[in-house]
């Protein structure tokens, strides 16, 4: 048997017999729902933070609102998200008196990070849909908001839809930071399973293959959900 059949083996010895399963399992689950999680918080801050910078600067009240929207886009598009996390765990939490887990939190920061980086994609997307309509809808009665909500930010939506689904691969591929703060997800899952047969490579391997699929299956959705709205943008 050829040394790498022997590494396999081991390998499949501690997955399986070992329970090593188990961890890659529970290290999958908690890497798709930090990604999924976070990319929901991140369009949903980042929707409200590019509509407030879209506003025009009437008054004091929106110039302020303009200013802190900036601040925290500063924050966490200029920090690492590392820092953030152990930030987040070891400062906040004790500061404030909260009790987390650590995958709640890696959730609320990956959320807050996104939001960050989806504000200016949202942001890009609501420029680029022409301007008339929004001269269009409030024309018909319609409010600055409601025109945001149901015609501009549908459209800039539709514009951004390949961004948003590259975020989501980025979040994918950074949860692997999430072990700082003693998160289980595919690298801590596969590191115990290196640690306890003393081989790393057929494990590392295998925990890349799996990050190459699941971007794989991602980028494949993004592609169905483009050709699903350029169908239904000819059929208008």
């Amino acid at each position: 048997m050829g040394n790498f059949e022997k590494k396999i083996e081991t390998f499949i010895n501690v997955f399986v017999n070992a329970g090593g399963y188990r961890n890659v399992v529970t290290g999958l689950k908690n890497t798709m729902l930090i990604a999924v999680m976070g990319l929901i918080i991140g369009i949903l801050i980042g929707t409200v933070i590019a509509t407030i910078r879209v506003l025009p600067k009437k008054n004091g009240v929106t110039g302020f609102l303009n200013s802190l929207c900036s601040l925290y886009v500063g924050f966490f598009r200029g920090t690492p998200i590392v820092v953030q996390l152990l930030l987040f765990y070891y400062v906040m939490l004790p500061i404030l008196g909260l009790k987390m887990t650590s995958v709640s939190v890696a959730v609320c920061v990956f959320g807050l990070n996104s939001g960050a980086y989806i504000s200016e994609i949202m942001r890009g997307g609501i420029l680029s849909v022409d301007p008339g309509q929004m001269e269009g809808g409030r024309s018909v009665g319609l409010g600055y908001g409601t025109t945001m909500m149901k015609i501009i930010i549908p459209q800039a939506v539709k514009n951004i839809l390949p961004t948003l689904g590259n975020e989501f691969i980025a979040l994918i591929k950074e949860t692997s930071v999430v072990s700082f703060v003693g998160a289980m997800d595919l690298y801590v899952a596969f590191n115990y399973i290196g640690s306890n047969s003393y081989e790393f490579m057929v494990p590392y391997l295998v925990m890349a293959l799996i990050y190459i699929v699941l971007v794989l299956i991602i980028t494949l959705l993004i592609r169905i959900m483009e050709r699903s709205l350029r169908k239904s943008d000819k059929s208008l």
